[in-house]
């Protein structure tokens, strides 16, 4: 590494030196103007050769790209250093030695640009090709107007004469136009390496055409740019030594990209408004009106993209991502088109879909898996219903079908979704609940369609509660009333409440039946508790509190037992759980607490405050949901609770008015935050078990 540096610093002060040379006239003239003219020149041209294949060599990345430019400028090289040594054989007739090596640098060119080009653009656009072309064609129009006439004008008619004055200024413009060729495919933003790279190719092949133009015109002297032939090498080699950067993104969006074609554009078609001034070469001429028909060609290839850029736009505005079937706003406008072509003697069916299991299922094994069973279930669906209708996913777990039949044909193809939509496996089962209507012959409208197809889908998700969860809770809850007749009371008002606060808070059915079903277990677990525990009317000692906490991991048990249930026994062993971290079993706080967990143990406290126990009196509604405010944020969530003192201040739960009946042995609460003291007392000074902000806590 240190001799690479060694030589790049010697290769930029040999630069400098040569430069001022050739500028100002440093070194006089005789054998130090040799010393400049050929082997200051050529030694440049060397390390810069010398520089790009030991570039390759130390670092692997595009090394093939790099041995190809560092091959054709070291045969570039050896062409010059041939004529200077051997002037003889460079003014032989063409082509000679030194001629075929120099001209091998331009396919070396070529060839490392395509290879430096394919690492950096993995996409090529076929208007990127077009804007290359256009650009190719307008510089080889200007050449073709300006440099050729002149070059030929002085060579005469020798037919070697003139295929070597032409080979160079062609190659030269073959490799810009090249240039901007994949400049463009870069949509113009090449990056630091490939734009050094094409920098350096369009210096030396600008200034070798103009040094062509004026000594075949004889107007200005390029003796004092000389200097750009090497910097131009130096510049090459300096761009393999960049620091690596990722290809930055092609965005073919705004007027940016094509700023370059159409400047290309202009110049050609002013090229061809002067040559009705001034005859110019047919050549020129052709090349100028090709640029314009690729110009046409480019604009009639991004009318078309734009075309089908509206029209993936339209698709995505009216599909599903996760399933690829019609999304809520393609089926509205369907169901518009049904209602309109549909009449009383052949109407269509609309039927709505909701997946049973399907949140059991996502949240055991996680949202990608159930992205992938919605995908596998949408696809069910689109195949059941296809021979007479379309499938939608309206989000979630929802599904919906047009069906363009009725009666016995419709519901065959009802059966077929509802089997369609369904999936069982090992640990999870998900099915399907529908709700169907008749159009236009139960509804006339999509918005009342909907409305009477939703009612019946949850009026069919309400039938099929029967199944193996509701059994295994209806055994349980049973179980519960059996020992403990007066605690089924306390229980289903529990239910109630978490039902109405957990649909105010925005819960699906199934996360509603989740709650309802966990509300009425949740002191499930206290049948391991014994009742001179449970109906304890003084404090607990330390043994009792641990054996009474244990009662949330045992309902989490037994709930577990059965897998319909898990869901469920998830939320009893977090309903003792306090928002600030101070609960148990597990001491979770905040959000970290399922929100069924939270709800349940607002409004277990609430039932607890309002009724009569062994160990306390009930107190009225409003001094219950004072208290529940007060322990908002300590005990409860605070969210939680605002949501359920709106439930009672709005009535949909009935307050109580007076606590005046008589207590009942209904088994401890030991989570209520109950104020038995005055009220300039903290709940927790009511009872000496509370632990926190509930009386009895234990």
């Amino acid at each position: 590494m240190t001799v690479v540096k060694a030589v790049r610093i010697l290769a930029a002060v040999g630069l400098v030196a040569y430069a001022s040379h050739s500028m100002f006239g440093l070194g006089g003239s005789g054998a130090t103007k040799r010393l400049f003219e050929d082997w200051v020149y050529n030694g440049l041209l060397l390390a810069a050769a010398s520089l790009c294949l030991v570039r390759a060599w130390m670092v692997k990345d595009e090394s093939r790209a790099w041995v190809v430019l560092g091959v054709g400028l070291l045969s570039w090289s050896l062409g010059v250093i041939i004529a200077t040594a051997w002037p003889s054989e460079a003014q032989g007739s063409f082509p000679t030695v030194s001629d075929l090596l120099s001209l091998a640098f331009y396919p070396a060119a070529y060839a490392g640009l395509i290879l430096l080009l394919r690492a950096r653009v993995q996409r090529f656009y076929v208007t990127l090709w077009l804007d290359g072309l256009v650009g190719v064609l307008a510089l080889g129009a200007l050449v073709a107007a300006t440099l050729f006439p002149a070059i030929l004008s002085s060579t005469g008619a020798g037919g070697t004469a003139v295929l070597a004055d032409l080979s160079y200024p062609v190659a030269d413009v073959l490799l810009v136009g090249f240039v901007l060729w994949v400049v463009a495919l870069t949509g113009w933003r090449p990056g630091r390496t490939l734009g050094l790279v094409a920098m350096a190719f369009a210096i030396g092949a600008l200034i070798d055409g103009f040094s062509l133009w004026s000594n075949a015109t004889g107007q200005l002297s390029t003796t004092k740019l000389d200097w750009l032939w090497p910097a131009s090498t130096l510049l090459l080699a300096t761009a393999g030594f960049q620091p690596p950067r990722p290809a930055p993104l092609i965005r073919l969006s705004g007027l940016r990209p094509l700023l370059v074609p159409s400047l290309f554009a202009a110049s050609a078609l002013v090229l061809l408004l002067l040559s009705r001034v001034k005859p110019i070469d047919t050549v020129a001429f052709a090349l100028a009106s090709a640029t314009l028909a690729a110009v046409i060609a480019r604009m009639a290839l991004t009318f078309a993209e734009n075309l089908q850029m509206v029209d993936r736009s339209r698709l995505q505005a009216i599909t599903d991502a996760v399933t690829g079937l019609g999304n809520r706003r393609l089926l509205m406008t369907d169901l518009r088109e049904m209602l309109q072509v549909t009449h009383a003697s052949n109407p269509g069916t609309l039927v709505l879909f909701d997946l049973d299991g399907f949140k059991r299922y996502n949240d055991t094994f996680g949202h990608l898996a159930g992205d992938a069973l919605l995908a596998r279930l949408g696809s069910k669906l689109q195949e059941s219903v296809a021979a007479h209708g379309t499938a939608y996913r309206l989000g979630g777990d929802e599904f919906c079908a047009l069906i363009h039949a009725h009666g016995s044909v419709a519901g065959a193809a009802i059966e077929d979704a509802t089997v369609a939509l369904s999936e069982h496996g090992s640990g999870f089962s998900v099915t399907t609940s529908y709700g169907a209507v008749d159009i236009p012959n139960e509804a006339d409208d999509s918005t009342l369609a909907l409305q009477i197809a939703d009612q019946r889908l949850y009026a069919h998700k309400g039938e099929r509660q029967g199944g193996e969860s509701h059994q295994t809770s209806a055994v349980l809850k049973q179980v519960l009333q059996e020992r403990e007749p007066e605690l089924q009371a306390h229980l289903d008002g529990v239910a109630t409440l978490s039902r109405e606060v957990g649909r105010r808070l925005g819960l699906s059915t199934e996360e509603l039946d989740e709650v309802t079903r966990a509300a009425e277990l949740h002191d499930i677990g206290k049948l391991a508790v014994p009742d001179n525990i449970l109906r304890k009317a003084g404090r607990l000692d330390q043994f009792e509190r641990v054996l009474m906490q244990q009662h949330t991991l045992v309902g989490e048990r037994i709930l577990g037992a059965a897998f319909a249930l898990r869901p469920v026994a998830k939320l009893v062993r977090a309903t003792h759980e306090h928002f600030d971290g101070n609960g148990y079993p597990d001491g979770l706080a905040g959000e970290k607490i399922p929100l069924g967990a939270r709800i349940i143990a607002v409004c277990d406290a609430y039932e607890a405050m309002t009724s009569d126990r062994p160990y306390q009196a009930a107190i009225s509604s409003e001094d219950a949901l004072d208290e529940l405010r007060r322990c908002a944020g300590s005990q409860f969530d605070p969210v939680v609770v605002e949501a359920f003192c709106r439930e009672v201040e709005e009535g949909r739960v009935a307050p109580v008015e007076s606590p005046d009946s008589e207590p009942h042995s209904e088994a401890r609460d030991e989570d209520t935050p109950l104020e038995t003291q005055p009220q300039s007392e903290s709940a927790a000074a009511a009872s000496p078990d509370h632990t926190h902000t509930g009386g009895r806590q234990a």
